[in-house]
């Protein structure tokens, strides 16, 4: 089965003897056609974030469209489906990094990272946003000169990056640890295992919890069951493939882990009130 387009770090970079797990460019460096900026639906195999200090158009991120404007950050994590279209007049950063990078084995980091890219587009008072663009700016020049001990300097200006970010969102905190520690493993679960773990039960045994004990987090993070986390994930992957690539319905039922097309048909309906080729057409 053919899979979505994946675009990797390279793609986001001119020079070629870089490392290639980070990358900041000024969107003055951006291609343009014409007057817009246009990308069809595709993946990263990176975190993505675009800093608009002046810009507009849209920008949408798992099928949920965002307008773009004055003073906003893009936060993509690898493997969510993305498309825009941007108008030439912006000003901003475009930054990109693989998640080794940011934290070889740091866990903190890993929370503070998860916390931040939690939310997907951030729209920020003039006043904030400055204080962000001077942060990246440095992680520009250090990217540029490449100092002795410039990749941590760039690692130490993300991690401020993310603490204002999630300070923009305060509500974030209000998690305690042992929850979002769970609830992180819970979702990368269900990205790595949705083909085959389609209840609640699974994985709630690999994780070591009861089943009670997993639906009592997410709906304490989420305000969801694990069962309805685990169906909108599937959606959502279905509808990744519906609208990014040409595959008939049966390849996306049996990519899904569904042997029974008509009994995944019923399932989507049943979650989008559309059978998958009328949404595909709609």
């Amino acid at each position: 089965m053919k899979y979505i387009p994946v675009r990797d770090i390279n793609a986001t970079q001119k020079a070629t003897d870089f490392q290639e797990d980070f990358s900041i460019r000024s969107t003055y460096e951006l291609p343009t056609t014409g007057k817009t900026l246009s990308q069809p639906l595709h993946r990263h195999d990176f975190f993505y974030m675009l800093a608009l200090n002046k810009g507009s158009g849209t920008h949408e991120i798992d099928f949920v469209p965002y307008e773009v404007c004055d003073h906003s950050i893009v936060f993509m994590r690898p493997g969510q489906v993305h498309q825009h279209q941007l108008k030439a007049d912006r000003t901003g950063y475009l930054i990109a990094f693989k998640p080794d990078f940011y934290y070889p084995t740091d866990s903190t980091l890993y929370q503070l990272l998860r916390k931040a890219s939690s939310v997907h587009f951030y729209q920020l008072a003039p006043q904030r946003f400055d204080k962000l663009q001077t942060t990246m700016a440095s992680m520009l020049h250090e990217y540029i000169h490449k100092q002795v001990g410039y990749r941590e300097v760039i690692k130490a200006h993300l991690s401020i990056l993310f603490t204002e970010l999630i300070r923009q969102n305060a509500q974030t905190l209000d998690v305690p640890l042992y929850q979002q520690e769970k609830l992180d493993e819970f979702l990368l679960l269900v990205e790595t295992h949705f083909a085959t773990h389609k209840s609640p039960a699974q994985y709630a045994q690999l994780m070591h919890l009861s089943t009670y004990q997993l639906n009592a987090i997410t709906k304490a993070t989420l305000g969801k069951t694990c069962s309805k986390v685990i169906s909108e994930y599937i959606i959502l992957e279905a509808k990744r493939y519906l609208l990014a690539t040409t595959h008939q319905v049966n390849q996306i039922a049996y990519h899904l882990g569904y042997d029974d097309v008509s009994y995944f048909i019923r399932f989507f309906r049943k979650h989008t009130g559309h059978s998958p080729k009328a949404f595909r057409h709609k």
